[in-house]
């Protein structure tokens, strides 16, 4: 994999990897509003296990009603980050610690992210959830 180092393209990687912390974050502090406006107006969230996410109004809807209810908390790791104009893909990696209907879970995978600059600014487009475990804590 040859990566691009200049000024431009190292920008870009951060601004796409503040925008994986930034939705960590936002998850963590249950702020379904800062964890919408990361996405495109279009975006899409692909969970898995539900039906897919379109847009940030149908988003903001499952995200209040989830955050309500339950605490998640995501830990992201090793961004890989593939640039090509004003697109781009992403992986990291998410460790992901919940409490779900009074129940401990624990879960890992990883998201697989489209992103694309609008208005001079990252978004992202399609994040899809994959999680390889997800279950009771056990503990």
């Amino acid at each position: 994999m040859t990566v691009d180092r200049s000024p431009g393209a190292l920008a870009d990687r951060e601004e796409i990897r503040d925008l994986a912390r930034g939705y960590a974050h936002c998850v963590w502090q249950n702020d379904p509003e800062g964890a919408v406006d990361l996405f495109a107006a279009d975006g899409v969230i692909d969970l898995g296990d539900r039906p897919r996410l379109e847009g940030r109004v149908a988003m903001l809807a499952e995200y209040r009603k989830a955050f309500r209810t339950s605490a998640f908390r995501p830990f992201i790791s090793q961004h890989v980050i593939e640039l090509d104009g004003d697109r781009a893909t992403g992986t990291c990696y998410v460790d992901l610690k919940a409490v779900v209907d009074g129940i401990m879970m624990v879960g890992w995978g990883y998201y697989e992210d489209e992103y694309v600059r609008v208005d001079g600014r990252w978004r992202i487009q399609t994040r899809k959830l994959n999680l390889i475990h997800y279950g009771p804590s056990g503990g």
